[in-house]
């Protein structure tokens, strides 16, 4: 089922650090809001014509908002920028979600890893795991302390169960390996930017229990010699063939063709714009699916994976 698309009004924004804003959204009419689980996150749709997606990181327990941290990077592609600059107490934004693609797994023991911004889904996580008595260990790293959302509620914390982590001030990056070994057997969950992502997938003892999301997809492998193999698209719907060149993706081809799939990060990591596979094998290359689910098959991401048989027959119109 495809998360529900709901307009919602901004009642609040609040400056949490630097180039960190909370926005705070409600329905109009005063309607609860759907539950949801730590992890999810919804879609904004901005009126600049972008869509972005963002981790919901307040209380579980209020079913009349929904808040969301947006973190303003230097190299933003507008869609932050607009949040900070532009967005306005009173706006009126169609939201769509929640969405989980990064969801809290059941386990013994749990790491929690985050870095900067990636503080958000993690949040959640904590909140969670304090209020069922779980094992549970936080490290939160940041660059500088006044970049660091949330840090006073995180520091009140258990101190024997967090650790903050700011690198101005301890002279680099947390030795992320020494905590790792001291985490070993626990279930590690961790957000942040794609440096700490890689190297916690690299460093842990045992990858198999580490669950990341990310912000931006790792670079991707080089292309095939002699390039990519075309291949066909038919909607099931109308039964419209699209050919899919080697220098272009099923999104944008699919799109040139009147066939519109809704999307946000063109990279294959905020589940956007999924879309269900009826025949053929799809060639994955997103960064959310786990290895039961690619091997399955039932679904792909147009914006970046592309096809191992010759023709993919899709759930669209």
């Amino acid at each position: 089922m495809s998360p529900t698309t709901r307009v919602l009004r901004v009642e609040r924004l609040t400056r949490l650090a630097d180039d960190v804003v909370e926005v705070r959204l409600a329905d109009p009419a005063g309607a609860p809001l759907p539950n949801w689980e730590p992890g999810a996150h919804v879609a904004l749709d901005l009126p600049i014509g972008l869509t972005r997606q963002y981790s919901l990181c307040g209380p579980e327990s209020d079913r009349a908002s929904w808040t969301i941290a947006v973190h303003r990077p230097t190299t933003s592609r507008g869609g932050s920028a607009y949040v900070h600059d532009g967005l306005r107490i009173g706006a009126l934004l169609p939201v769509t979600g929640p969405r989980n693609d990064f969801p809290l797994a059941p386990a013994a023991r749990h790491l929690l890893v985050a870095g900067g911004i990636g503080i958000t889904p993690i949040a959640a996580m904590a909140r969670r795991l304090r209020a069922t008595g779980a094992d549970w260990a936080l490290l939160y790293c940041g660059r500088t302390r006044a970049g660091m959302a949330f840090l006073d509620e995180v520091a009140g914390w258990e101190p024997e169960r967090v650790r903050i982590h700011v690198d101005d001030e301890a002279g680099g990056p947390v030795d992320l390996a020494a905590v790792l070994a001291a985490h070993e057997g626990a279930l590690v969950h961790c957000c942040g930017p794609e440096p700490m992502l890689a190297a916690v997938e690299r460093l842990a003892p045992d990858p198999a229990l580490v669950r990341v999301e990310r912000f931006r997809a790792p670079e991707p492998a080089a292309p095939p010699a002699g390039g990519e193999e075309p291949f066909d698209v038919v909607c099931a719907g109308s039964g419209l063939r699209v050919r899919v060149g080697p220098e272009e993706s099923a999104l944008d081809a699919l799109a040139r063709a009147g066939v519109v799939v809704p999307t946000s990060c063109g990279e294959g990591i905020c589940g956007t714009c999924e879309t269900k596979v009826l025949d053929g094998v799809p060639d994955h290359r997103d960064h959310v699916l786990s290895d039961a689910e690619r091997a399955a098959g039932g679904s792909m991401f147009v914006c970046v994976s592309r096809a191992r048989t010759p023709e993919l027959v899709l759930d669209l119109p």
